[in-house]
């Protein structure tokens, strides 16, 4: 009709603006929330340690930018431990290192997606961070979970701790310093049970990590779900432990053994 209104005419709807897909802020894996939350891209930071020192020690006051107590996570992984520690514990910084580059690339997005300015992945050998680049008496904990166990007796010699590493634990640790343990492997727990206490105050847990009940790793989670035991342990340097006494103590014991 002129002049009037077409009942049957619609003006052309301007095309919607693409909006970004959000990213869910909780994840999960086997059903397990992973620690923390992912924040708004612009709270992103860079959490991989790429360049490693050619020589000496990790500065690691540079690295965080502060002094803090540091947390070294040993086989981190896909990080989760690291990450939930790094989450729940600002006032400490955290290294975690494992020899596969895929697991850290996992890491390293989920603890940059997370913000986390006091976490660093690497891809390092854990027997190498310990003995070369920590620095003596830098660290106030040092986790071991889940250390490859070697079944096969050929291989046995490839374990992680032997007397020589847990003297370089006790080396790399503060005064009063912990060492955590985990493992599901009952052979192997009942050699680290008893070679652990040769150079900490240690205590077998009984029961699950308060911080963590579902696992505090992936493959503390897989383990439970399939009703598999799992042997935890800490230990704490003594006043009367040195660095040089536990030294001495490693060549007696790897002495005896050969």
């Amino acid at each position: 009709m002129p002049g009037g209104k077409n009942r049957y005419f619609r003006r052309p709807e301007k095309p919607a603006k693409s909006q970004p897909v959000a990213l869910p802020r909780i994840e999960r894996e086997m059903g397990v929330p992973i620690p923390g939350e992912i924040l708004p891209q612009d709270q992103w930071v860079q959490t991989a340690l790429k360049k490693l020192p050619e020589s000496g020690h990790l500065p690691t006051h540079d690295i965080f930018g502060r002094k803090a107590p540091l947390v070294v996570d040993l086989g981190c992984g896909n990080g989760r431990f690291a990450l939930g520690s790094a989450w729940s514990r600002k006032q400490m910084d955290h290294l975690a290192a494992d020899i596969l580059p895929v697991v850290i690339r996992y890491a390293t997005r989920r603890g940059n997606q997370r913000g986390l300015s006091n976490l660093r992945f690497m891809v390092c050998d854990a027997s190498k961070l310990v003995s070369d680049l920590l620095p003596p008496g830098s660290t106030a904990e040092i986790h071991c979970y889940h250390p490859q166990p070697y079944d096969d007796p050929r291989m046995r010699g490839q374990r992680l701790i032997t007397p020589t590493f847990l003297a370089q634990c006790v080396r790399a640790l503060e005064p009063g310093g912990q060492f955590f343990v985990q493992t599901d492997h009952a052979g192997y727990w009942s050699v680290i049970r008893e070679m652990v206490a040769r150079f900490f105050d240690f205590n077998e847990r009984i029961g699950r990590w308060n911080d963590s009940p579902k696992g505090r790793t992936r493959r503390e989670i897989h383990s439970l779900k399939k009703g598999m035991p799992i042997y935890r342990g800490q230990g704490i340097v003594s006043a009367q432990m040195t660095a040089e006494k536990a030294a001495d103590l490693a060549r007696v014991i790897e002495a005896s053994e050969i």
